[in-house]
């Protein structure tokens, strides 16, 4: 989680750098933080000191992605707060699932079974940053190709599954 979420960091600081650019500072940042915190979290063993920082990052995507649909594309306000809210319903479930699992596995067993699968908040959890990271993923392409000036567009496969697609700039 700590990995892939500070890809997704530097895909959103670098969407408005130039072409074949690298940013070394920020990729060193991100790796120093990610072997730090694996260290830690190895050394401890302490699951709320993996969540605040899990929580650091998301929280760092967040503050980057209302700076982009306020400030530089605020068309983009739909696909980048959907993409965040349904991430972060899935971080509240997380952390409500972590808070009450004993109570929740109780009431698991005292309900029947269709109303004790949709109490998993540890799979509404997965499923939710899952989907969450898909659309931050086409929030960061749709962002990338429009600062490189293509024509991005969402489109909807079978009319509910978006997809971005793009026409390269034309030369004349």
């Amino acid at each position: 989680m700590i990995y892939s979420c500070c890809i997704f960091v530097y895909c959103t600081f670098e969407c408005f750098k130039v072409k074949n650019s690298v940013n070394y500072h920020l990729i060193f940042i991100l790796i120093l933080f990610s072997l730090i915190v694996t260290t830690v979290y190895l050394k401890v063993k302490e699951p709320i000191f993996h969540q605040v920082m899990y929580g650091v990052l998301v929280f760092t995507l967040i503050v980057r992605s209302i700076y982009i649909v306020t400030w530089v594309y605020p068309w983009l306000r739909g696909l980048g707060y959907t993409s965040l809210g349904i991430f972060l319903l899935g971080f509240v479930l997380w952390n409500v699932d972590n808070i009450i699992c004993d109570s929740l596995r109780n009431f698991r067993k005292k309900v029947p079974p269709v109303i004790g699968i949709t109490s998993q908040f540890h799979a509404w959890w997965h499923i939710l940053t899952g989907l969450g990271s898909y659309l931050h993923i086409l929030f960061s392409i749709y962002t990338r190709t429009l600062y490189l000036r293509y024509r991005p567009k969402v489109k909807f496969l079978f009319g509910i599954w978006p997809v971005i697609l793009f026409e390269p700039l034309r030369n004349h």
